[in-house]
């Protein structure tokens, strides 16, 4: 694509990502000193199975804000990002987001969790009052549920429910060519149980005539899947669905492969589609099905394009978890902007709220904070098949947000979200 708001030269994407900071959070009776650190703390997931994903979500986070120093930072103000490595522990999580707060002065958290830790995270963050961006939890109820919403907490990562409508009108076409009876196989854990639930039911939405024969559910960074996969040989489905992500994803996929599992039936694993973990899969089967997550060409614009050649120099490959804390940092910086660096909770969180940001992995090249619940909209999102090696996905089909927003007003009007 050649339009102009789409191309993303050195000086466009300094400008979208360094404009601005993140400030000190002080009373409207203190003044806030001039050339003082500003600290940003980030719990996120540096070491075990997950450290792939983790450490993308680092360099997102820090894409923006050495962008911002290198400009001068906020007025004068450099910002030093305090990066903590939870282990992928909820318990972990609360305890170290709370010590970047009192221990480390951080004014306000970018936080770089999982589901299973958002939820510990959240619930500091609602206790001090700061404000919080959440860039990489997907379960829905973390900002859909009226229960767990605060107004000052937002949620810059992409949302299980619009996965699942996605990738249940996908399936839907695959039922249509045989594909009826399916299995499942997904973390036995808040993320991977809500998930699979709201697959299953768009599935059906979409294919009413479709059946769920059995399913399995690993624990989190379990090191044997060979129960598991008996069980799903047994089952002897048409399609199997799983939403394992990261190293389980690939310590499953090189385990089941020895048994030639993924010749039996189709699969549609909707967090495959991250560089890292397709390079970390011994054997890569082609033709399973996968959301995007990241990839250089979805969207197909030269923004995208540069903004993946940036990342990489880092030498890490770009992730889901990568364009999730390098967005929650964008609204983080332009909120800031909008109120000159007052790091008060709610003027921040009025700044955040309906606000839309020039985005590479937006589909019109923008992606919006929606009003409501503090979640993120309009970014790009669909499915595809994987090939045995680079660029790894091909045949991908957007899913159309007018779509997955009537949708999803429907379910929540199921679950009395609305």
């Amino acid at each position: 694509m050649t339009s102009k708001h789409l191309s993303l030269t050195r000086r466009h994407f300094m400008a979208a990502t360094g404009s601005a900071g993140l400030a000190t959070l002080a009373s409207p009776s203190i003044l806030r000193a001039q050339g003082a650190v500003i600290k940003v703390g980030m719990p996120t997931i540096l070491s075990g199975r997950v450290a792939i994903l983790g450490e993308t979500a680092s360099v997102g986070a820090r894409m923006v804000i050495d962008a911002v120093n290198a400009e001068g930072g906020i007025d004068g103000r450099k910002i030093e990002l305090v990066i903590r490595d939870t282990k992928g522990k909820p318990d972990e999580a609360a305890r170290i987001t709370r010590d970047l707060i009192n221990n480390d002065k951080c004014e306000l958290i970018l936080d770089g969790e999982a589901s299973g830790g958002s939820f510990a995270v959240h619930e500091v963050m609602r206790d001090t009052g700061l404000y919080c961006m959440h860039s990489i939890s997907e379960a829905s109820a973390l900002s859909a549920d009226p229960k767990n919403h605060a107004h000052w907490i937002f949620r810059s990562g992409r949302q299980g429910i619009h996965d699942a409508i996605a990738g249940g009108l996908y399936a839907a076409g695959l039922a249509k060519n045989g594909v009826k009876r399916w299995a499942v196989c997904s973390p036995d854990y808040s993320y991977g149980r809500d998930t699979t639930a709201e697959f299953r039911e768009f599935l059906s939405v979409f294919a009413p005539d479709v059946q769920f024969i059995g399913e399995t559910w690993p624990k989190a960074f379990q090191p044997d899947y060979t129960e598991n996969i008996t069980n799903l040989l047994n089952m002897s489905p048409d399609g199997l669905y799983t939403c394992l992500w990261g190293g389980d994803l690939v310590a499953f996929f090189d385990q089941a492969s020895l048994y030639g599992l993924f010749d039996k039936f189709q699969t549609v694993a909707v967090n495959m589609g991250d560089a890292p973990v397709l390079e970390a899969i011994k054997n890569l089967p082609a033709g399973i099905h996968s959301g995007n997550r990241y990839h250089k060409d979805v969207p197909d614009t030269q923004a995208n394009e540069d903004w993946n050649t940036v990342f990489r120099k880092s030498g890490k490959l770009p992730t889901n978890w990568g364009w999730q804390a390098y967005t929650g940092a964008r609204f983080v910086v332009e909120a800031l902007k909008a109120t000159k660096g007052d790091t008060n909770r709610d003027k921040l969180a009025d700044a955040t709220r309906g606000r839309k940001i020039d985005s590479p992995h937006g589909v019109d090249g923008t992606v919006t904070m929606r009003e409501g619940d503090n979640t993120l909209i309009g970014y790009a999102i669909g499915y595809g098949k994987t090939l045995a090696k680079a660029p790894y996905l091909s045949d991908f089909q957007p899913t159309s947000w007018d779509l997955i927003l009537e949708n999803e007003t429907e379910w929540k009007k199921r679950k009395k979200y609305l």
